[in-house]
């Protein structure tokens, strides 16, 4: 079906949203609709009514129901936005997109690959837009570092290292991998433009068991790149920190800073063949250190108007569905990786531009 034929119901370039799911992550959504001016009613689904009548105290004016059925059914909704445990995403997804609402849903986007294409499927029948939560490629320092791998400031990079740690929050259904893995992995694939050839993870789950709260995971990609991610719902101290090393320049990304997010280093070591006997081989540059100027605005505030506009205009959401099973398919490796104590390969020739 041609996308958004009949389903924006306005026709005066406002959209009825619901957010499925209020507790943790879902009032971010709901604030954010609020104030968008593309939003006319919100719509807010929970199962827990004492979470609906919090939402109710600070939003008076939306609309609220703990029947998922009476939004499906509420022919004025056009878009929902689902923002509950991983291991409802599919079937909540499923539903919204049969009933021919526009969808988002948070990362990851499913719980298996098998998952994420029935999803794309559905989604293109239906003529719907999906897109999924991968809200750090919507934020200025990842969108500032894209540009400068783009333009080739850094040259030819060599390696991308990342770590992700703090003190909880635990999670009762999926692994810290599935939890916190996606926000690296959407990175990475958005700025290489490359899908990892082959995955090496090891965890381990030290407070629940059978569920890992700490891994380390090794991807190479096929242009040569290595990157290393480590995330841990059990350290002392919260760590947001992206290295990313050139041949040109190195950089390093901590989003954690209030400034000064992303600094660009003239570092570097230059090989030169000896014309002497004795000659040092190799020369240390160290140049100097540059912070880029950042746009401010708050990722989520970018990645929601990108969602309500793509509905608007029917164009092709960047962090769209197919976006959002590569996330998975990686993620699929790394648990295979940490079970079986090897690496194995993932996704072969496939690339994300």
């Amino acid at each position: 079906m041609e996308k958004g034929s009949s389903i924006c119901s306005r026709g005066n370039g406002m959209l009825d949203v619901a957010v499925v799911g209020c507790g943790y992550w879902g009032p971010n959504l709901i604030r954010n609709l609020v104030e968008n001016g593309s939003c006319g009613r919100v719509v807010c689904c929970d199962v827990d009514d004492d979470q609906l009548e919090r939402l109710s105290r600070r939003y008076p004016d939306l609309y609220y129901t703990t029947d998922f059925d009476e939004v499906l059914r509420d022919g004025g909704v056009d878009a929902v936005m689902i923002a509950t445990p991983v291991s409802t995403h599919h079937e909540l997804a499923k539903k919204a997109i049969q009933a021919r609402k526009h969808t988002f849903v948070e990362k990851p986007l499913s719980f298996n690959v098998e998952q994420g294409t029935e999803l794309i499927e559905l989604a293109d029948a239906h003529g719907v837009t999906l897109m999924v939560g991968h809200t750090f490629e919507y934020s200025p320092p990842v969108l500032k570092i894209k540009e400068l791998i783009s333009q080739g400031e850094l040259g030819n990079i060599y390696y991308i290292s990342s770590t992700r740690v703090n003190l909880g929050l635990h999670q009762s259904d999926i692994s810290v991998v599935w939890d916190l893995a996606p926000h690296d992995l959407s990175m990475i694939l958005y700025w290489l433009e490359e899908a990892p050839a082959r995955v090496f993870a090891m965890g381990k789950a030290f407070v629940q068991k059978g569920i890992p709260d700490v891994a380390f995971v090794s991807m190479e990609f096929a242009s040569g790149v290595i990157a290393h991610v480590q995330v841990s719902w059990l350290s002392p101290s919260k760590l947001r920190r992206t290295t990313i090393v050139g041949s040109s320049k190195m950089l390093i990304y901590d989003d954690t800073q209030n400034i000064e997010k992303v600094k660009l280093y003239d570092k570097g070591v230059d090989f030169k063949d000896p014309e002497t006997f004795g000659e040092y081989h190799l020369s240390y540059r160290s140049g100097d250190i540059v912070s880029p100027k950042l746009d401010t605005c708050e990722p989520l505030k970018a990645e929601v108007e990108h969602f309500l506009n793509c509905i608007l205009t029917q164009e092709t959401p960047r962090s769209d569905g197919r976006s959002g099973v590569r996330v998975v398919r990686v993620l699929e490796a790394m648990e295979r990786s940490m079970k079986e104590g090897r690496a194995v390969e993932c996704m072969l020739h496939d690339t994300v531009a």
